[in-house]
């Protein structure tokens, strides 16, 4: 996902506040906006999101009878969590090793989001431009493994140790080099 929504939900005109939102996942507001907005089909989409393509469906799914229960029922629409990776606006941490995502584009983060401490930077070494995107990795021995276009890594199981896969170089990998986690 490039970036999250521009805005944290949307609100109903006319109604009493009384209602419960409708949470609608950061990936499910994605496959909204690839299949509806983009008009990608399903197979291009779910490469787009580096998923298969049915968790792509389940997922798209989902949005749109969240969508469906908000216009009906007249609730509101907040977007929030889910498994995402946004592609900006990376920090690291100098005194835990953590990298985090900073979604408000206009004010700088002054505090690590893991151990709160305040001497971070600013993408001086940001994870989503180290990622090796054409190799899976087995986090227990190492073996390393051609990327196969529109199934996750973590997907594939290695020969060896029979544990699943990880993206080569992903932001995970920092924290667990991390000693003092």
């Amino acid at each position: 996902m490039n970036n999250p929504p521009h805005f944290k939900g949307y609100k109903t005109v006319g109604l009493t506040e009384n209602a419960l939102p409708v949470i609608l996942n950061f990936e499910e507001y994605e496959a909204l906006r690839l299949s509806d907005f983009e008009l990608y089909g399903q197979v291009k989409a779910s490469l787009i999101m580096e998923i298969s393509r049915p968790t792509y469906a389940r997922i798209y799914e989902s949005a749109r009878r969240k969508v469906a229960e908000a216009f009906v029922l007249g609730k509101p629409i907040v977007f929030e969590g889910g498994k995402v990776y946004f592609d900006s606006n990376w920090y690291s941490c100098k005194q835990c090793g953590c990298w985090f995502n900073h979604q408000e584009k206009e004010i700088a983060a002054t505090n690590c989001s893991l151990c709160g401490s305040t001497d971070i930077e600013q993408g001086a070494n940001d994870p989503v431009n180290t990622i090796d995107m054409k190799t899976c990795v087995c986090p227990i021995c190492g073996l390393e493994h051609p990327h196969t276009p529109g199934i996750p890594c973590r997907m594939t199981v290695c020969p060896d140790c029979n544990w699943n896969l990880k993206r080569k170089d992903a932001p995970y990998q920092y924290r667990m080099k991390n000693k003092n986690l």
